[in-house]
């Protein structure tokens, strides 16, 4: 389904204010480090937003990054009603992103058929 052009635009702000909560505003010490909102997809009616995140870390660190943000989605819920000039602010829920883990499998996979079969003579 098409996002319009108002859903998109609600995203890209929604994945600007996160990460900038997260770099300046957010206390908690499992939200430390490096962490990328990847996506946000926003249902039509603006009452939820998935957010994937993403970070290079352990499945344990994993968890807890994505309970430190289920924490704190009220914070930042309300941090953006005030930034944002939107009648409603969606509701938040988190997601790990898998997509960066996957292509890495696949692109080892590949190496791995490429190693096997060796590299392609060019026949000039």
């Amino acid at each position: 389904m098409p996002q319009t052009h108002r859903i998109e635009k609600v995203n890209q702000l929604i994945r600007q204010e996160l990460s900038d909560l997260l770099l300046r505003e957010s206390k908690d010490p499992r939200l430390n480090g490096y962490i990328s909102i990847n996506s946000v997809t926003t249902t039509p009616d603006l009452r939820y937003a998935k957010i994937l995140v993403s970070c290079v870390c352990d499945e344990s660190r994993q968890k807890d990054i994505l309970a430190a943000l289920a924490h704190s989605a009220g914070f930042f819920r309300s941090e953006m009603a005030r930034h944002f000039s939107m009648r409603r602010v969606p509701e938040l829920s988190f997601a790990w992103d898998i997509s960066i883990e996957r292509g890495a499998t696949l692109l080892a996979y590949m190496d791995n058929v490429l190693g096997e079969k060796g590299p392609e003579k060019d026949p000039k």
